[in-house]
């Protein structure tokens, strides 16, 4: 089986929404395939206590505010139920449970799944990175007795509770996780290899990624400035840092946001180690040479973008994003285009918001210089 349509979007969380809702306004004919059987399956089946660091102001998707009752900081679940009306009030062409196995690139664009064939004269990237956790390759992984797990897959702490858990990484899912691990019992401790910026949740009663948007209409100098300020205050009030700082700015990493993770690292609950050498029978040896018992190792170490089913039809850069022309546009193809794909402080649904009708002009200008004769 075979359908057509001018657009086709790929992935059905928030960034293939929103910028299906754009398709919409602009009148494309297009359709979003979704691999789960409901939108945002990242979302759904990310570990339950996860809520946004962004505020819900900046996190709605464009046309739908969430509704008032809304915390400030949404839960994981407040973020789906609200995708879930989305879809609805706007009457989104979502096709659920239509996971893209291939695509090609040609004068139409092929995109096989695991049903049917679908083929379209442009094609938006909504894949984002949460269905491609990044599993890094740790010598003698297959001697460790204990379970090894990617964030991705961690749920809840119940299965740890009293057990030495080790979380690889100081992002915000490592923070998190290795955070509720230890208030629920476990025995945590945390891997830390190149250290971390800490930032607070809320500045003057505001969420931080209000204070970095109106940073960015700065010059570089006064952003570093603003970032040593917030840095030194945070310094006296809290004391000196646990963790060791990076190489890397917040401006250009994003950084560990809330103190919940340092506040417990500060109390004793949680330990800090190196980076890790490498698996043994038991545990792990860390980068100083000592070794530790684990009955189970947490892989919290990121993501990289979702682009494995246009292998090898895309160039991609040092961290695996698809090069482009701008926020949006590919380098390689000029019928494709990248929603959900730009993450910095500001947020990732910030970003979706600002590429998602950025990404949509730029389908109907194809679509239009197509009927024209054009490209």
């Amino acid at each position: 089986m075979s359908e057509t349509f001018p657009a086709v979007v790929v992935g059905g969380g928030p960034a293939g929404l929103a910028v299906s809702r754009q398709l919409q306004r602009r009148g494309v004919d297009h359709i979003v395939l979704e691999r789960g059987a409901s939108v945002a399956t990242s979302w759904v089946n990310a570990y339950e206590s996860l809520r946004l660091h962004t505020g819900k102001h900046l996190s709605a998707l464009r046309g739908l505010r969430f509704p008032h009752h809304t915390p400030l900081f949404p839960a994981r679940t407040d973020l789906v139920r609200y995708l879930e009306t989305y879809v609805d009030h706007f009457r989104l062409p979502v096709r659920l449970g239509t996971e893209v196995r291939s695509i090609t690139p040609g004068e139409n664009w092929t995109i096989e799944t695991d049903s049917e064939v679908f083929r379209s004269r442009t094609l938006v990237l909504a894949t984002g990175i949460m269905s491609n956790p990044n599993i890094p390759s740790i010598a003698d992984r297959s001697l460790f007795s204990g379970r090894v797990l990617h964030s991705v897959e961690y749920r809840r702490p119940d299965e740890f509770i009293g057990k030495r858990v080790l979380v690889v990484g100081v992002g915000n899912s490592g923070g998190e996780i290795g955070t509720e691990l230890a208030r629920s019992g476990a025995e945590v401790t945390l891997a830390v290899r190149s250290g971390a910026n800490v930032v607070p949740l809320t500045l003057f009663g505001l969420p931080i990624q209000y204070l970095s948007m109106l940073m960015q209409k700065l010059p570089r100098k006064a952003q570093e400035r603003i970032v040593l300020r917030v840095r030194k205050a945070v310094a006296r009030r809290r004391g000196p840092t646990v963790l060791p700082i990076p190489d890397k700015s917040p401006l250009d990493a994003i950084p560990l946001i809330g103190f919940h993770l340092v506040d417990l690292i500060g109390a004793g609950r949680i330990a800090v180690r190196p980076g890790i050498e490498r698996f043994t029978r038991t545990g792990v040896r860390f980068s100083d040479a000592t070794e530790e018992p684990f009955d189970a190792v947490i892989l919290a170490t990121g993501f990289r973008p979702a682009l494995q089913t246009l292998d090898p039809h895309l160039r991609v850069d040092a961290k695996g994003f698809a090069i482009r022309t701008d926020r949006v546009s590919s380098a390689d193809h000029e019928t494709l285009f990248f929603v959900g794909h730009n993450y910095d402080a500001t947020g990732g649904l910030n970003n979706i918001n600002r590429d998602a009708p950025i990404a949509a002009a730029a389908v109907a200008r194809v679509l239009n210089g197509s009927r024209r004769g054009g490209r």
